[in-house]
């Protein structure tokens, strides 16, 4: 009898303290929540301060309609940029230039040819040649790097090769 009541007391100890450490845990969690609680209730307080329940609603439907605003003007900004990306391949964005000297008897590289492209390499190709009796000029169409009235000269060839590297 002896042995089955201190069984029975170790048993009952044993018990005693796994509640003691349950309701230590519970105890615990529920200060947490608490806390988390105080807290989120603090910061929506913040957040409501000074706004009764109708005001609330058209406050948040304002936030709501605002965001559909934002994303319709984002949708037609990203629209346009992409509008621009496409025409802007066609707006002459390399330049080559190459001074040169086609004449033996002038002095210095006082001739000089500019080629401007797009992105597509076509564009048109001055020429400026020096010579003592005046200055000329000619101006030659260019498509996708290549003369399409008249043949480019190699000096002219070289300024556009020099505005396609100009990337």
């Amino acid at each position: 009898m002896r042995l089955k009541n201190a069984l029975l007391r170790v048993s009952i100890t044993a018990n005693m303290i796994y509640i003691a450490i349950v309701l230590f845990l519970l105890i615990l969690w529920i200060g947490w929540v608490t806390v988390s609680y105080f807290r989120l209730r603090a910061h929506y307080l913040t957040l409501t301060q000074g706004v009764n329940r109708k005001s609330l609603e058209v406050v948040l439907s304002n936030v709501v309609g605002g965001l559909h605003e934002s994303k319709k003007d984002i949708a037609k900004i990203i629209a346009r940029c992409d509008k621009i990306e496409k025409e802007e391949r066609y707006h002459l964005q390399k330049i080559g230039l190459l001074r040169f000297n086609p004449f033996k008897d002038t002095g210095g590289d006082q001739s000089f040819i500019v080629a401007l492209v797009d992105a597509f390499d076509t564009g048109i190709v001055i020429t400026a040649l020096y010579s003592r009796t005046g200055t000329r000029w000619y101006t030659k169409r260019v498509v996708r790097g290549k003369g399409t009235d008249l043949e480019l000269s190699e000096e002219e060839k070289k300024a556009v090769q020099i505005a396609e590297g100009a990337n």
